[in-house]
């Protein structure tokens, strides 16, 4: 481990601002920033730590990804001197590409490439996507090891070592003019972790002792759970049982890709029971050749196979790690589910493990998944039935032991839903952090460390972007329609006036999705059109000859109509064509 300095530069006249972009209040789009100097000053130093997206759920129609707003770091582009990851996961990395995008990210707007700093694992898992988007030129990786202090700008930043559900995992401990400012990155004190690689509590505790931790910002996920997270190898001893019961049974197992201790410890339960491995799912194959290339993952290279032999072996010799444990429709156990998988079709030989949980919003998508598993035949292993998942977050017990070592001077819980935040916030309380002290945040809040102490000093732009194919295709008013087209249906309406005469030439025509069954319902559309073609016919008498408001017009009536006869509020779509 390097040389440690005792302490960065204080300085109680530069204040240091922390500006929360995403992941307070929901699970996903972690992205944060912190300042030092001046809010007017033109050199002062601005840094990320994170910049993740956040998966869609069923109310987001058609919506691939959600990313944070980015305007207030496009509008400091050529300020931010680095972004610092603390781990691998997408929620934390996945926005990268997006925010440094062709066209108008800020990889357009600065005059030197942006440092990303984080661990070798972290960069790999990042690197992928910011590969296939072609951005790779606008971005310098620089990796950290265990332990390693960096200056950023006129920030001293350090890399504590931390347990998570992803090898390498850090907490961030930020050398300000005000004091420590510590991040804590996903966490939880697993004390047998798989590769032995052990949180730093020691140092964390050194840094609480000696410069004192000013601000603590810390995950929140699993506060409301009681007691302490179960050790990560603990599943490990499950599978292995799980893998003994199944002799003769083919394997299909599915896990995060990024969760390289839970696939190290599926391919062990396998090659003990003289299983080969074979991956599917793109991710899942370029993240186990990540860690066999940068040597945090092992497993002989004669047990591993390609998908397209599994075929070759019998059931029993073969155990498949694949994607899909969140249930996504297109992933390859989604498509497994509904037997449209090219390389595996289910047979009632097959025991599927999902060796994870649903993220919160995913669990209808997981429950029809395991649905369609058990449709086909196969037997269907989960956390409910077995303890094959470990999560990868503190729980409360954990959470009371981290803030008796920290002992902050203020404390901001983050990463989770509010109600997970107002639990942290409570053991903040419990363990002895005063309440005038625990600062409840939103996304797109500011706050300003100061000597006098941290207090909010405004707001900055924090909604949603969504993605949906490219970026800055749908926005909130699309996502609006498609809600209201999903819910309510449309209604259209197509009419032919004469400008001339004032006269609507033919019954207005109506087409529907989604409201009522035309064929059903004939006459209802007839005196719908009846009522159309009156309440135009009474424009043009009136001297209306604006298509623009003979359309207001249209849509006024048939609203009215189809409010009144069937309490229903479809979109409405009026066109008014002219002879």
């Amino acid at each position: 481990m390097p040389d440690l300095p005792l302490t960065a530069p204080l300085d109680p006249t530069v204040p240091v601002r922390v500006v929360f972009l995403g992941g307070l209040g929901e699970i996903g789009r972690n992205c944060m920033v912190i300042e030092q100097g001046a809010a007017d000053d033109p050199d002062r130093t601005m840094m990320l730590i994170d910049c993740g997206l956040m998966f869609p759920d069923a109310n987001h129609h058609g919506i691939d990804l959600i990313l944070p707003d980015f305007t207030y770091l496009k509008e400091n582009a050529e300020r931010i001197k680095a972004i610092v990851l603390t781990h691998g996961h997408e929620d934390h990395i996945g926005a990268i590409q997006y925010l440094m995008r062709d066209g108008d990210g800020i990889g357009d707007l600065r005059t030197e490439k942006l440092p990303v700093y984080g661990s070798a694992l972290a960069l790999g898992l990042a690197k992928n996507r910011i590969e296939e988007a072609g951005l790779m030129p606008k971005i310098d990786m620089r990796p950290v090891k265990d332990g390693e202090q960096i200056d950023v700008g006129s920030l001293l930043v350090e890399f504590v070592p931390v347990t998570h559900s992803v090898p390498h995992a850090h907490a961030i401990a930020v050398h300000t003019a005000q004091g420590v400012v510590l991040h804590s990155g996903d966490f939880k004190i697993d004390l047998t972790p798989v590769d032995e690689r052990r949180a730093d509590l020691a140092r964390i505790g050194q840094l609480a002792k000696n410069e004192g931790i000013r601000l603590l910002m810390s995950d929140s996920t699993n506060a409301e759970e009681p007691g302490y997270a179960s050790s990560e190898t603990n599943v490990g001893g499950v599978l292995r049982s799980l893998f003994s019961q199944q002799r003769g049974r083919r394997i299909i197992t599915a896990s995060f890709a990024s969760h390289i201790h839970r696939i190290q410890q599926i391919a062990d339960a396998a090659v003990a029971e003289g299983r080969k491995v074979a991956t599917l799912g793109l991710s899942m194959k370029k993240n186990i050749r990540l860690g066999l290339d940068l040597g945090v993952f092992s497993i002989p290279e004669s047990s591993l196979i390609d998908i397209e032999e599994a075929n070759k072996y019998d059931d029993g010799e073969i155990c498949i790690i694949s994607t899909g444990s969140q249930g996504e429709p297109m992933s390859a156990l989604g498509l497994m589910a509904r037997g449209e998988n090219r390389w595996l079709k289910l047979t009632d030989n097959d025991t599927v493990v999902l060796s994870s949980h649903a993220i919160p919003g995913n669990e209808g998508s997981v429950n029809k998944v395991i649905d369609g598993l058990l449709r086909l035949g196969a037997e269907v292993v989960h956390s409910g039935i077995m303890d094959v998942h470990a999560t990868g977050h503190a729980k409360a017990d954990d959470i009371k032991t981290y803030l008796s070592i920290v002992e902050p001077e203020w404390f901001v819980p983050i990463h989770g839903e509010y109600r997970h935040m107002v639990a942290n916030a409570k053991l903040g309380e419990l363990m002895g952090v005063p309440a005038n002290r625990i600062i409840q945040c939103e996304d797109g809040d500011v706050l300003e460390l100061t000597a006098d102490g941290l207090d909010p000093v405004g707001r900055v732009p924090s909604g949603y972007l969504y993605v949906d194919g490219i970026v800055g295709d749908v926005g909130n008013g699309v996502l609006r329609d498609r809600r209201k087209l999903a819910e309510e249906g449309v209604v259209v309406v197509v009419s032919t006036v004469d400008m001339q005469t004032g006269k609507v030439l033919v019954q207005p025509e109506i087409i529907t999705r989604g409201w009522v069954y035309a064929p059903e319902a004939e006459d209802l559309l007839d005196e719908a059109c009846d009522t159309v073609a009156a309440a135009l016919e009474k424009a043009l008498a009136d001297d209306v000859r604006d298509v623009d408001q003979l359309e207001r017009e249209a849509r006024r009536a048939t609203g009215k109509f189809v409010s009144e006869r069937t309490k229903r509020r479809p979109m409405i779509v009026p066109v008014v064509m002219e002879a």
